[in-house]
């Protein structure tokens, strides 16, 4: 019976420690949010820079240049290769509007 209350103790323990991990981890992602948006407000990237840009994405898909379309859609949004890939080829199919 003893140990139960050990073990009871060490994870109530363990689920305040990971909360508190959580937290603090959410509030550095709110402030890495606020400097990446300050960030992208002086280079000059914004929503609509990133709304605009499937016209252009859609030309050079048209001309048969998938992978400038793929670099210039990671640049202009900064996600990974693999997503990026995805995306061009869902507008390339016609799935995205």
């Amino acid at each position: 019976m003893d140990y139960k209350i050990i073990w009871l103790i060490f994870g109530m323990g363990a689920i305040l420690s990971l909360s508190s991990v959580i937290s603090q981890l959410r509030n550095d992602v709110a402030r890495i949010n606020i400097t990446l948006d300050k960030i992208a407000k002086q280079v000059g990237v914004t929503d609509t820079a990133i709304q605009n840009i499937d016209g252009e994405l859609k030309d050079l898909i048209s001309q048969g240049k998938k992978v400038k379309a793929i670099k210039k859609y990671r640049m202009v949004t900064g996600i990974g290769l693999k997503e990026a890939k995805e995306y061009i080829d869902l507008l390339s199919e016609g799935e995205l509007k």
